[in-house]
């Protein structure tokens, strides 16, 4: 009891601080993706050689393991993925299909006074802005507490949809007995052997001792910055927090792009990855689309 207090009034003391200047933070976070089930679907594959998956295995930590910046103040952020060379070889178009579709590519801005964010997206070569809402994360405030980097952190959990344009949520389909040997034919593509949950759950531990309501990717709405962000596959960790930076960034929404909304920018995603269905299935064969993912 007397540890909740005290967070509050931390918390408390920290918000009046906010207000008495130009408050802004920069925080630092590691994220990660679970990619177990896909290597041993790779592991079980005797067409695939131990080079393949090598190579495949440095590709997919590429796409799924990434470090990210984010830039806040009491009402916005930008949130942008640490700037790196490409490696000679990493830059091929389905490669850069697969990294727009892992949280990566574009700044996020999110302004949680309007409720609103902006994102610039490359994909295929074009470039778009996409404006929409924040989501309406119905968060559940639970019991537990925890200590990151520091800082008291409370434990609140959500449910949310899942993204069909988030390769990050793909699971492999598990093998079913009932599979029928035309069914397993009928797969000319690595899209046939994925499958998208309906919905995640969302674990979220937020600290009020920097009380923004701000957090990685388009995490929000919680009395407190977000430290860290588990939805069942990807793990997002803040490693480092830095307040009243000397240098100040600015923070502002990208205008480059065109204007699009999420639902519109969902559908051109969708089609093109139906395109690359087609195209693939006219080549007879997966092994084209697992090719064009790896590069």
């Amino acid at each position: 009891m007397y540890k909740v207090i005290f967070t509050l009034v931390l918390a408390v003391l920290s918000f009046m601080g906010l207000q008495a200047q130009e408050f802004q933070g920069m925080a630092v976070y590691e994220s990660r993706t679970s990619t177990s089930d896909f290597k041993s679907r790779m592991e079980g594959n005797k067409d695939m050689t131990p080079d393949m998956q090598k190579m495949i295995e440095e590709r997919m930590k590429k796409m799924f393991e990434k470090t990210f910046i984010l830039n806040f103040d009491k009402s916005a952020s930008i949130y942008k993925e640490e700037e790196k060379l490409d490696a000679p070889g990493q830059g091929g178009g389905g490669m850069r299909m697969m990294m727009s579709m892992t949280g990566g590519g574009g700044t996020y801005y999110k302004n949680v006074k309007e409720k609103s964010y902006t994102v610039d997206k490359e994909f295929m070569g074009k470039e778009f802005l996409v404006k929409d809402s924040l989501p309406n994360l119905q968060w559940k405030m639970e019991g537990e507490t925890r200590v990151i980097g520091g800082y008291n952190c409370f434990k609140a959990t959500a449910v949310r949809p899942a993204s069909k344009t988030d390769f990050r949520n793909f699971r492999p389909k598990k093998d079913d007995a009932t599979t029928k040997p035309a069914d397993a034919a009928k797969k000319t593509s690595i899209l046939d052997e994925l499958d998208m949950p309906k919905e995640t759950v969302i674990t979220a531990w937020y600290t009020p001792e920097i009380p923004v309501s701000q957090g990685p990717e388009n995490y929000w709405g919680l009395p407190g910055l977000i430290l860290e962000v588990n939805d069942g596959k990807t793990v997002i960790l803040c490693s480092k927090v830095v307040l009243n930076p000397k240098v100040k960034t600015e923070i502002k929404a990208s205008s480059k792009g065109k204007v699009t909304s999420q639902k519109e920018f969902d559908e051109i995603v969708l089609k093109k990855m139906e395109e690359f269905r087609e195209m693939n299935q006219g080549r007879g064969g997966n092994g084209g689309m697992r090719m064009r993912i790896g590069g």
